[in-house]
């Protein structure tokens, strides 16, 4: 569950011990935090618009040590880390990944040129995937990194807001099947490959897949969400961000219309939405165990000034997860 917690909001970091409610460290920055990730249980990485990388390598926070990594050309926006290969990755807006070990002097073992400004990244395994500005998508196998595996542009039509990778990227393909009387009537519904998810600022979810075969690309899909009609009018808000559970595969989605809800992807459908939040929901997480799920509620200034006027005061949510986040489908055939 749990037990350590980073929150960033604009200039400020907080860890919070959640089973007990309470912050345990504060750190300011000089400019907005934008990417923030865990090393392990006593090591945190940030990165923001000072274009600077920060260690933390101490959550038991006995000294709140800080250490400066390096930095970026250009502003931090996304980070993540592998502990397999010990290494930090960063993405910037000065059109580059960072390779990072921590242990290393100097930190900074690798630098890879990008097309565009890097928006979202996520890892799986050995593979990640980074969402750049002008839809386009690059996946990359973080042992070989002279070129990545595979380029592609996003199959949703408007600037990609959030990213999330199932939870296991190795490739192995499901076959889900419905159970009926005799066995040699079993009919397949679908075979699922694992891959990743994208959310766009016009409320729509994309799910695909790494196998470039045709035949599991097919697959690949969109659908709407995060919708509304009111008096007749519809309201379409971003996908702010998404988030696999760890255990069962499902994903949480959350948006600027202050909902969250759980999907499942394999049979394409919601098996929850839960009650609306006091504001826009700009990132979910779930726990290691999937036991939890942490919401941050703040405004994203999709109103502009106006909408801040009235905004609600930012709050984080840690609520209990249940059968919700459960698969539904009946049997799975190897």
């Amino acid at each position: 569950m749990f037990k350590v917690n980073a929150f960033y909001s604009w200039q400020t970091v907080r860890f919070y011990d959640v089973s007990t409610n309470e912050q345990k460290a504060k750190f300011d920055h000089r400019a907005a935090v934008l990417a923030c990730t865990f090393g392990n249980a006593t090591q945190a990485f940030t990165g923001g618009l000072d274009n600077g990388v920060r260690e933390y390598a101490t959550l038991d926070l006995s000294t709140e040590r800080v250490s400066y990594m390096g930095q970026h050309g250009n502003s931090v926006s996304a980070m993540n880390y592998s502990r397999d290969q010990n290494m930090l990755v960063t993405g910037s807006w000065d059109l580059s990944l960072k390779f990072w070990d921590p242990r290393a002097a100097p930190t900074e073992i690798a630098a890879h040129t990008l097309p565009e400004r890097v928006y979202h990244m996520d890892l799986v395994n050995t593979t990640l995937v980074v969402a750049m500005a002008s839809r386009l998508f690059h996946i990359y196998d973080i042992r070989k990194l002279s070129e990545p595996a595979q380029t592609r542009e996003s199959s949703l039509k408007f600037m990609t807001r959030s990213l999330a990778c199932m939870i296991d990227g190795k490739g192995k393909i499901q076959q889900i099947a419905t159970p009926v009387h005799h066995a040699s009537s079993r009919k397949k519904l679908n075979m699922h490959i694992l891959g990743y998810a994208i959310g766009s600022v016009e409320g729509r979810i994309g799910v695909e897949y790494f196998d470039p075969a045709p035949e599991v690309q097919d697959q690949k899909y969109a659908f709407k969400c995060h919708r509304q009609t009111i008096d007749d009018v519809d309201h379409v808000w971003p996908v702010n961000s998404l988030a696999f559970h760890p255990v069962h595969n499902t994903f949480a989605s959350a948006g600027s219309d202050g909902t969250v809800s759980i999907w499942d992807h394999k049979v394409k459908k919601r098996l929850r939405q839960y009650p609306k939040y006091s504001g826009p929901i700009p990132s979910v997480a779930f726990n290691c165990d999937g036991s939890r799920l942490a919401v941050g509620v703040s405004y994203t200034w999709d109103d502009g000034e106006e909408g801040a006027k009235t905004a609600e005061r930012p709050a984080i949510w840690v609520r209990k997860t249940g059968d919700e986040v459960k698969v539904r489908y009946l049997a799975v055939f190897s």
